[in-house]
């Protein structure tokens, strides 16, 4: 049973999961989950999973783009506005600083020591969700054994994420049960509606970025437009599938950044909030402020943004008002409940390889045949972040506590700890 949400209740709550949306995409949806399933009550368990399912064959962020459409069903296109703007722009922010910091100095900042409470705090809350999402999800053997093989392939096979959700998807087009099947559900939008809707945010989306290409007197600018917004629309399973689209051209290409300054940013896009697709605004930020200064780089950074984030509100405002239709089709529906368990396997991948990151100072990815192994040093085990993962988890799962006062604690404990030893 879900319940209704004022403006600003839903503003309130958007704002809440974007100032703490820590941890990658895993623990952004966990943390949605929690918000608007558990706490609110706004979206039921059938309507987060299958959006999340949806949100999952689209490019882009799809933790993002998941917020845009929860927001959208509950006010519409401005609620949608809001949502997303909410979910990106406090991280946008931070990063921006960090980025501007780094172009100053030639270091990052060291943002480690601040984050590692919150970082724990985040695993703790991704196993929970993991736990959730796989109890309601995988129904049957069937579903488990899709779970399964997703995990192994991102996780052992390192196979494209297009390709995992794809093989689930047709897998579950054809062999899918159409038992408990949801009613039948009107499309929310016109054929008329849904092109006009696409012609608007498109206008949107690729005017700016024309008139940049024309007017601009500073040619990066234009390119660093052009090359996103290319990003955008071919860039599939998050951060991760971004970085390895795009580090070959930024650092070989265009010469923009060298590896070393790559990782440097994926580094600051993991420790700050917001989706890690964000690590895009740390290179436009750079590739213009090497040609113009300071000045220059912010617009840099602020093309980025544009480029990658505005196709996010393109994507859902077009397909939000069919995903209940889809999910009342017997084909339809299969598609996407097969997807639903292949996302408890991505959420798992994703979930071992940040808790690696979180646990262990030194995580090495060896090639073994078709094999990928990632593998931490146990010399290199953080102590601190094991104490402080435990005692989330205590705080989450055992005394209830809720999700800001944990990373408050956790945070606070991890800043102490850490200077300290």
């Amino acid at each position: 049973m879900t319940t209704a949400a004022t403006r600003r209740e839903a503003l309130h709550a958007f704002a809440r999961i974007g100032l703490l949306s820590f941890g990658g995409p895993a623990a952004q949806i966990a943390l949605m989950h929690r918000v608007l399933v558990d706490e609110k009550a706004w979206l039921s368990e059938r309507q987060f999973l299958n959006a999340l399912s949806f949100c999952m064959l689209l490019p882009g962020p799809e933790a993002m783009q998941l917020a845009t459409y929860a927001g959208w069903r509950l006010h519409g296109v401005a609620g949608g506005l809001a949502a997303g703007l909410l979910f990106v722009l406090p991280g946008a922010a931070v990063v921006l600083a960090l980025a501007v910091a780094y172009g100053a100095y030639g270091a990052a900042p060291l943002t480690a020591t601040l984050f590692l409470g919150i970082k724990a705090a985040v695993l703790a809350i991704v196993i929970e969700a993991l736990l959730r999402v796989a109890k309601r999800a995988l129904k049957g053997p069937a579903q488990w054994v899709i779970a399964g093989l997703a995990f192994a392939g991102l996780f052992l096979f390192s196979l494209p994420f297009p390709l995992i959700i794809a093989c689930a998807a047709i897998y579950g087009a054809m062999f899918g049960k159409a038992g408990d099947q949801p009613a039948a559900a009107p499309v929310a939008a016109s054929a008329v509606s849904t092109a006009r809707t696409a012609f608007i945010w498109l206008a949107i989306w690729l005017a700016p970025l024309a008139a940049l290409d024309l007017l601009s007197a500073a040619p990066v600018l234009a390119e660093v437009g052009a090359f996103f917004a290319k990003l955008a629309v071919v860039t599939f399973g998050g951060a991760y599938a971004v970085l390895a689209y795009m580090a070959q051209d930024v650092v070989t290409g265009f010469g923009w950044l060298t590896a070393g300054e790559m990782m440097d940013g994926l580094g600051l896009a993991e420790t700050t909030p917001g989706p890690l697709i964000l690590v895009t605004q740390f290179v436009g930020y750079l590739a213009a402020f090497r040609e113009g200064g300071v000045w220059l780089g912010l617009a840099g950074a602020l093309v980025t943004i544009w480029a990658t984030f505005a196709p996010c509100f393109l994507w859902i405002f077009v397909g939000a008002p069919y995903i209940e239709w889809i999910s009342a089709q017997p084909r339809l529906n299969g598609a996407l409940s097969a997807i639903t368990a292949a996302v408890v396997g991505v959420i798992l991948n994703l979930s071992i390889w940040f808790g690696m990151h979180v646990l262990f100072g030194d995580v090495t990815r060896q090639a073994l045949g078709p094999l990928t192994l990632w593998t931490p040093d146990p010399a290199s085990l953080n102590w601190i972040a094991v104490g402080l993962a435990a005692l989330s988890a205590v705080m989450l799962l055992r005394l209830h506590w809720g999700i800001g006062r944990v990373l408050a604690v956790s945070s606070a404990l991890g800043w102490v700890l850490a200077t300290l030893a």
